[in-house]
């Protein structure tokens, strides 16, 4: 697998892919706009992304936008370790971490509350799996997205993504030099 990444003009230096099925994926490709998304979180909480862009006074913030297949795995529940481990590289005045699955908001807040987590984690259960579909790593096969990360910047760019097969956990180090790019 080859990771993509962006200079800080935002053009893309590499491509991602990641296979799933025998198919390779890319998801949304680094220099495009971020598709929007409405979402509830696991306290019933709307999350836009389009909320999260900078307003007129440039105090929008970067998203690293990860999706997850399923609460409750060993891969899923590491990776998500990881991240509560680090919190304060993703979740600070100029960065949030969004993580999305097609678990149910009832799951994700019980995965919350019994693994520590403290950032949103975002449903995309109904209709299922759409936001993953509009990112290009929903494995209709298996019914949720694939692991999927995504690096947008305040004017709503992807700047950076991973895409990953079910069984394989990013690397945490990587999501932390793509935004020390930004």
């Amino acid at each position: 697998m080859t990771e993509t990444t962006t200079g800080a003009t935002g053009t893309p230096t590499g491509a991602t892919t990641g296979t799933t099925s025998g198919t390779a994926r890319t998801g949304v490709a680094p220099g495009t706009e971020a598709p929007d998304f409405t979402l509830k979180d696991n306290h019933g909480r709307t999350v836009r992304l389009s909320e999260l862009r900078a307003g007129p006074e440039g105090d929008g913030r970067n998203v690293v936008l990860l999706f997850f297949p399923f609460a409750f795995t060993g891969v899923c529940t590491g990776e998500l370790h990881a991240l509560r481990d680090e919190l304060p590289a993703f979740v600070n005045d100029d960065t949030q971490l969004l993580a999305v699955s097609t678990d149910s908001i009832h799951t994700l807040r019980v995965f919350a509350e019994q693994e520590g987590l403290e950032y949103p984690l975002l449903s995309d259960f109904w209709p299922h799996g759409r936001t993953a579909r509009a990112y290009g790593i929903f494995d209709e096969d298996k019914g949720c997205a694939l692991r999927g990360t995504f690096i947008i910047d305040k004017a709503g760019v992807v700047r950076w993504s991973v895409v990953n097969g079910l069984p394989d956990a990013r690397d945490l180090d990587d999501y932390v030099k793509a935004l020390a790019a930004l």
